[in-house]
């Protein structure tokens, strides 16, 4: 067995197998001390932040319309400081449009995020539970949704109602429950046998509070991996909607609807699909960076490998 020097395993500082007391420091620390991770954290925060506050730090109001001031450049461009990001084909300030779809945007990729989050974790933790019936007609259900395209559903049922911002909420939360069922199904299949849901059992727990108190807190890490999974996936979706018009509607604002709407300008004024564009990236990379770092940060297995690449490579440095 190799001896590793105690000072480079100070030097690299990854808590390989955090204790439940003060987990959520431990995670902070670790997240802090995380390149990626931490990256994509700060960045969903930055965008959060600036979405919650978007009435406060616009500089000018999202739908005021001035023709004498259409498609001017962004400021790095020769446009004036006035519209730092330029404006659209209506004079609107490209910025402040941009704000208000974040607002739109991270509003709606939470509330479906919530909304089929809960009702997926629940029919999940019911159908790898209870097994037997319940299980079959939860997962024969939610196979038959999942073997029809998603967005092809949205399109259909928004098209035969109407399109708004609500409707898309509870079309993309219908497309998406299923996945967390089947991942917390799976999960809580393996749990159904562990030694303290039998005690729980043994000693008259109720099925209902073995599921709450015992088995979802230890199905927590990978849930909330596929929240934020899920939330950049919700954001492309409905940034796919926006543009193809079937999601938030004029005058409200996405970043979606910021590129649908400036597609025709793309020769003249590139910034109208470049900038919502890279946000777009920008926060669906942020998501899965986040994603990924909790997924390894939640399996032992894999914290264990990754400071053992951390320890070699530091090993290596000082060789060098």
């Amino acid at each position: 067995m190799a001896v590793v020097d105690p000072l480079i395993a100070a030097e690299v500082s990854f808590d390989a197998t955090p204790n439940r007391k003060g987990s959520r420091r431990a995670m902070l620390r670790a997240l802090v001390r995380s390149g990626t991770g931490m990256f994509g954290a700060l960045m969903l925060t930055i965008i959060a932040v600036a979405a919650i506050f978007e009435p406060l730090i616009r500089p000018h109001d999202p739908a005021a319309q001035n023709l004498a001031d259409r498609l001017k450049p962004p400021v790095l461009f020769g446009g004036h400081v006035t519209h730092f990001l330029g404006t659209d084909q209506l004079g609107r300030d490209l910025l402040s449009r941009l704000l208000e779809g974040a607002r739109a945007s991270m509003a709606i990729g939470l509330a479906v995020v919530a909304i089929a989050g809960t009702f997926g974790i629940v029919m999940g933790l019911l159908a790898g539970y209870y097994g037997g019936i319940v299980d079959t007609v939860i997962m024969r259900v939610a196979d038959m949704q999942l073997a029809f395209p998603g967005i092809l559903l949205a399109l259909v049922i928004l098209y035969a109602i109407g399109p708004s911002a609500k409707l898309v909420v509870i079309v993309l939360a219908i497309n998406g429950w299923m996945v967390y069922a089947r991942v917390v199904r799976s999960t809580v299949l393996s749990l159904r046998k562990s030694e303290y849901v039998e005690a729980a059992e043994i000693g008259g727990s109720r099925p209902a509070r073995i599921m709450v108190r015992h088995i979802l807190p230890n199905i927590a890490s990978p849930v909330l991996t596929l929240l934020v999974l899920e939330f950049a996936r919700i954001i492309l979706a409905e940034a796919a909607l926006s543009f193809l018009g079937y999601g938030v509607q004029p005058p409200g604002s996405s970043w979606g609807l910021i590129i649908g709407q400036g597609q025709d300008y793309l020769e003249t004024a590139w910034w109208l699909v470049a900038i919502p564009g890279i946000l777009i990236s920008l926060t669906v990379l942020s998501a899965n960076l986040l994603a990924s770092w909790l997924r390894i940060y939640a399996d032992p297995k894999l914290r264990e490998k990754q400071l053992g690449h951390q320890l070699d490579a530091l090993m290596q440095g000082r060789r060098a």
